[in-house]
């Protein structure tokens, strides 16, 4: 697959997906690091590796399953990314975000996406789940923007506002759902960062003064191409580890995978809650 994607890739993904299901999305799930078990709820499913569509990237992290599946959840349509890609695995920003790309194609008009992420907001813990409100997107702030080359005209204007990348309605749902379920809900801003190494003390400190509460490794560059295409989203962070701002202890991907089994049944509540009550 090319660095850049093209309208043509798009299509031929989309239509191997069609030709493997009779449903037809209307919600996008994105589910980051141990938290794929929001895909086993789902209903009546047709599960599709990514390693069976055309030009789709396929995950090489430990916590990614890497298959779609697609079915009925709380009554809607969706279709549910059971992992993901990163910057990090060595591909573009073009094919990290080609799924949302193939979503728009099929339909979906909400994207729900979740991450693991460090708490860098001192009164965050390991098992919060995080309100994404707004993100810093440092990636693209040096220079890799997933929309970098030529417009794909078909899905959006060549400079895409971004002052609400968080859609307001949603996030207001999401309030409403976790306090009827009883959970303490955390709001604030995600930082993405390219990985794969984990932040210095010195990067925390200072991604906590430019006013980043959460940090991760994903998440941002699919909702600016999500909002390109004038996707609505909904982002939660669900909060793996306590930021390390003065160097005295160790984070591992394995405490992200262990902190997602705790944190996955109250994501999985927020999530089913938003999308029974979308029109």
């Amino acid at each position: 697959m090319a660095e850049y994607i093209t309208l043509e890739q798009i299509d031929r993904a989309a239509e191997h997906i069609r030709s493997k299901t009779g449903y037809r999305p209307e919600v996008g799930i994105i589910l980051g690091s141990g938290l794929g078990s929001i895909a086993e709820a789902v209903e009546n499913p047709d599960i599709i590796p990514y390693n069976e569509i055309p030009d789709w990237p396929v995950s090489t992290v430990v916590g990614h399953a890497g298959r779609l599946v697609i079915g009925q959840l709380e009554g809607k349509p969706v279709m549910v990314m059971q992992g993901r890609v990163h910057f990090y695995e060595g591909y573009s920003m073009q094919q990290v975000t080609f799924p949302v790309r193939v979503m728009q194609r099929l339909g979906v008009q909400t994207l729900i996406v979740t991450n693991a992420a460090g708490a860098i907001h001192p009164e965050f813990v390991p098992g919060d789940i995080m309100l994404i409100t707004d993100h810093i997107s440092l990636i693209a702030m040096t220079g890799n923007n997933p929309l970098h080359g030529a417009n794909l005209e078909e899905f959006g204007e060549r400079f895409p506002d971004m002052s609400q990348p968080y859609d307001r309605q949603l996030r207001e749902t999401a309030r409403k759902v976790a306090e009827q379920a009883g959970i303490d809900l955390r709001e604030g801003v995600y930082i993405g960062l390219s990985g794969p190494s984990f932040e210095s003390p010195a990067d925390l400190r200072f991604l906590r003064i430019i006013g980043a509460d959460a940090v991760g490794m994903s998440t941002v560059p699919e909702v600016i191409v999500a909002r390109h295409g004038k996707t609505r989203v909904l982002g939660l962070s669900g909060i793996t580890n306590k930021a390390n701002l003065d160097g005295s202890t160790i984070t591992t991907h394995e405490e992200v995978l262990e902190a997602g089994k705790l944190i996955g049944p109250k994501m999985e509540k927020i999530v089913r809650g938003v999308i029974g009550q979308l029109p």
